[in-house]
């Protein structure tokens, strides 16, 4: 028997441990035989992580496609992993060497750290996996990769090596984003640009051999002590007597020149800026334009080094700036110092650690020459992008891609597999056995060699995982089966990060694009459209939503607002809305269980007799099929919603209440059809659910299993529901009439104020011979469900009675005596006045700038809402004035 409640704390980690112990997540679990290959590769989520709701969608979108194209009998792998997260990893190892007041990384060696993060690894860094659990991804664990591990390490050093050999890897000085804390370059991605509060300097630099001087301006004062060049504009006549005259560098004595560069903007300041090429990555690129030197001012701690004049060697960058401020002032070169807000590049992590742009030697990608062809794969339409607009953000990357630095000066991550000889002259191998050779033959006698200590960047290992997931470089089964992947679910935000590095080397080293589709996910937000964040306190926790409502609800919520190319505005009261729906389908089978609604074995739904029957069946397949369309098509909202509007609306509300005459009915075969068609309908809706809901389904099969014919397999394993032959219009067409004409005159009811009790005539004008018959058949049904005492056919409407058309007839409710119709009327009118003033008082709202431009947007929206509220409750009460005549 069915419990009297769901609860899913009792049921969800028992149905997953079965699934597990089952193997139904293994790579090709369910599949048909000669079944067509479909493959996921998870983005693998960062050892360090913890789920958060942006995992929670990215996640469950996943599930859902892996679920639905399982019980398609395709050979499924969703290929789980996780990332090692270099820098990350390696700030919490040493926070915590730090809090247990252990030796430094430094103190400790290289050897003995590394084994320390191993340890962390092995303890803590498992925790985003069982949280993944939680949420009920069936990912096939027994394949469970680390971007660390044997296999993908061998596959980081053969890519490496090869692009090595080709030409495609090098190593370069140019800026990057330095970390001075950490004392290691970083990605765009680990850099947040803050406004703050700060200032702008007006500098007066003297020109050489005149009374002439030229104003810049500068954010960075310190900076000037590398400046190599002044550059205006090439059309601005101001200073075209100047170009190519030499500006004396103030505090410094340097000479250096002015330049034309189309970088100057004349509409900025005195339209002339000073250029420094070590310390900006667009001075770096007008440095290169116009041959200036590259001095580096700083060392690697963001301390002032020796290329500065002596009184501010060692001076950290911000007690430098101050000084050399004041030092500028007493010259008389500081013009004017006004206040701006600035946007200054922080570490991402801490948003304590502002970052320097460096002037280093890295390890390069030359990503231009690899992008081609992956730029082309998606013109091309050989990999398509959903929704298509994410492609033009893929383009804008690839089109303007710089070289891609790829060293670290990390410890944790993909040593670099290069070694150097004594003079520096390096060399490239897979082993230092390798290198050793290379180094001797080279010297032309044995010659001792020093590994590289820099580790490669996060996304380089991940950039291979498509394919080293899948047992690349060596020629596998898996990969064989499974490469080309077919979907990666993603978020905008490493569309070039990791997206087009995938395409990159995937298409480089397999000669054909990683996946067919990339599905790319919104923004999960507060209810009022606002980021989540910490400092906001609107942060919603998915593990506190499993816990208080249960999986399904979390996964349900997040499936039907994922509507392509909108932000979710997620709000908690949403969850709770999708717990009742869990309740309600839960409810709804043990109604059908007590009601003795069992599986029949041989049942045929293509020879069921009745219309309720034939309705049911016929709404099930339209339902089954829009859903199946929307999945395929990655529209997971209009999946849910339709699953959701059948599941609710159709089969809970209407079916099951329609059901029960029959069920205490004397028709004994209508009553044995009935309840076996509600068994085979409850079954179908189990199986469309299971993407969305996959718990509560799974449960309710086992509980539903215990009755009639023995289930052969798990939900999960099961065949998704074929029903095409099933659908029924002209069931459809007199069940559907006769809904709305049961809900029509429910809502007169409400309208007209008529006591819920009371039962009241139906007279019916202008009926056709088909509306006769209809009326005939679902009399019964009609009279006990819309609260009808009679059915009457008449050829005027009757007067004060309330009205409602339906196809050709008029069904009108007489209503004297049934309520006092003046007072109804005198009632309605004060309820039009009502609306009247607050329809106008939210107009003048609206219309009030001064309200518009300071209110939240989420407020704005919703007094639109109030005002189209109100306007629609205008027109219904409106209409039933007219009605009451």
């Amino acid at each position: 028997m069915i419990d009297k409640n769901y609860n899913p704390q009792d049921v969800e980690g028992r149905i997953y441990d079965e699934w597990v112990q089952q193997d139904t997540f293994a790579a090709g679990a369910g599949a048909k035989e000669g079944a067509e290959s479909y493959c996921i590769p998870m983005p693998p989520p960062n050892v360090t992580g913890d789920l958060h709701v942006g995992h929670a969608l990215t996640f469950t979108v996943q599930d859902m496609i892996t679920r639905f194209e399982r019980m398609r009998g395709k050979n499924v792998l969703w290929q789980p992993g996780t990332d090692h997260a270099g820098i990350a990893t390696q700030m919490i190892v040493e926070r915590k060497l730090m809090e247990q007041q252990l030796p430094s990384r430094r103190e400790m060696g290289r050897e003995k750290f590394l084994e320390k993060v191993w340890e962390w690894k092995e303890q803590s860094g498992g925790t985003i996996v069982s949280q993944l659990r939680r949420l009920g991804a069936s990912a096939d664990w027994s394949r469970e990769r680390f971007t660390m591990d044997d296999g993908l390490s061998r596959a980081v050093i053969k890519v490496f090596t090869e692009l090595h050999k080709q030409g495609l890897i090098y190593k370069d000085k140019r800026l990057v984003n330095w970390h001075p804390v950490l004392q290691t370059a970083i990605s765009d991605l680990e850099v947040e640009n803050i406004e703050i509060n700060g200032h702008m300097w007006h500098l007066r630099y003297p020109i050489e051999g005149t009374d002439e001087t030229i104003v810049v301006a500068t954010t960075r004062p310190e900076t000037m002590l590398g400046d190599t060049g002044v550059a205006v504009h090439p059309d601005d006549e101001r200073y075209t007597h100047l170009v190519g005259k030499m500006v004396v560098l103030p505090l410094t004595g340097r000479k250096i020149p002015i330049v034309t560069d189309e970088h100057a903007d004349p509409e900025q300041g005195s339209g002339a800026v000073k250029i420094t090429p070590a310390h900006d990555f667009n001075d770096f690129e007008v440095g290169k334009r116009n041959d200036l030197e590259q001095i580096n001012i700083f060392t690697a701690d963001a301390k002032i080094n020796d290329e500065a004049p002596e009184a501010y060697r060692g001076l950290d960058r911000f007690e430098a700036r101050k000084k050399i401020v004041a030092d500028l002032d007493a010259m008389g070169v500081l013009v004017e110092v006004e206040d701006k807000v600035i946007s200054v590049p922080h570490d991402e992590k801490s948003k304590q650690v502002v970052i320097e742009p460096y002037l280093t030697d890295q390890w390069y990608v030359d990503a231009e020459t690899l992008a081609k062809p992956a730029l082309a794969a998606v013109k091309e339409g050989r990999t398509k992008f959903v929704p298509k607009n994410w492609e033009n953000t893929y383009y804008a990357w690839m089109e303007n891609i710089q070289p891609w630095c790829i060293s670290r000066q990390l410890w944790w991550g993909h040593q670099i597999p290069a070694w150097y000889g004594p003079d520096g002259e390096y060399f490239v191998a897979e082993d230092e056995a390798e290198a050793q050779a290379l180094a001797d033959a080279h010297y032309g006698a044995p010659t001792p060699i020093k590994r590289d200590e820099d580790v490669l960047d996060t996304w380089f290992s991940s950039a291979l995982w498509p394919f080293s997931t899948l047992g690349w470089p060596d020629k596998t089964p898996e990969l064989e089966t499974y490469y080309q992947t077919t979907t990666l679910v993603t978020g905008f935000d490493i569309i070039f990060f990791w997206v087009a590095r995938m395409m990159m080397f995937g298409i480089h080293f397999m000669d054909e694009e990683p996946f067919e589709n990339v599905y790319v996910h919104a923004l999960v937000r507060d209810e009022h459209g606002q980021k989540m964040s910490k400092t906001k306190g609107n942060v919603i926790d998915p593990i506190t939503l499993f816990d208080e409502y249960g999986a399904d609800a979390t996964r349900f919520t997040l499936a039907a607002m994922a509507a392509q190319g909108r932000d979710l505005k997620l709000a908690i009261s949403r969850v709770e809305g999708y717990r009742n729906f869990v309740t309600k389908i839960w409810n709804a089978s043990r109604f059908l269980e007590m009601n003795e609604c069992v599986r029949v074995e041989g049942y045929d739904p293509t020879t069921v007799n009745s219309t309720l029957n034939k309705w049911i069946l016929s709404r099930a397949a339209k339902t089954v099929a829009e859903v199946e369309k929307s999945l395929e098509a990655f529209r997971f909202n209009e999946a849910a919603n339709a699953a959701y509007d059948f599941v609710w609306g159709t089969f809970c509300d209407w079916f099951v209440e329609l059901a029960k005459p029959v069920f205490n009915g004397d028709d004994e075969a209508l009553k044995a059809e009935t309840r076996a068609t509600a068994a085979f309908t409850l079954d179908q809706i189990l199986k469309l659910l299971h993407p969305f809901m996959p718990f509560v389904t799974e449960e309710l099969w086992a509980q539903t299993g215990q009755n009639g014919p023995a289930r052969e397999k798990l939900l999960i394993v099961s065949e998704w529901p074929e029903l095409g032959n099933l659908v029924d219009e002209a069931a459809e067409a007199e069940m559907g009439w006769m809904i709305d004409l049961i809900t029509g005159i429910r809502s007169l009811r409400v309208e007209m104020n008529v006591n819920a009790g009371a039962k009241i005539p139906l007279v019916v004008v202008d009926a056709s011979a088909d509306t006769k018959a209809r009326l005939a058949t679902q009399d019964a049904m009609i009279k006990r469900l819309a609260r009808v005492e009679t059915i009457d056919f008449a050829d005027e409407v009757p007067g004060e009675s309330a009205q409602l058309v339906l196809g050709e007839a008029t069904f009108a409710m007489p209503l004297a005596g049934v309520i006092d119709i003046a007072a109804e009327k005198e009632r309605l009118n004060k309820e039009l006045g009502k609306l009247d003033k607050e329809i106008d008082g939210v107009a003048k709202k609206l219309a009030n700038e001064q309200f518009t431009s300071k209110a939240p947007a989420h407020v704005i929206d919703d007094q639109k809402q109030r005002k189209t509220d109100a306007e629609e409750k205008k027109a219904r009460v409106e209409a039933a004035l007219a009605r009451l005549g």
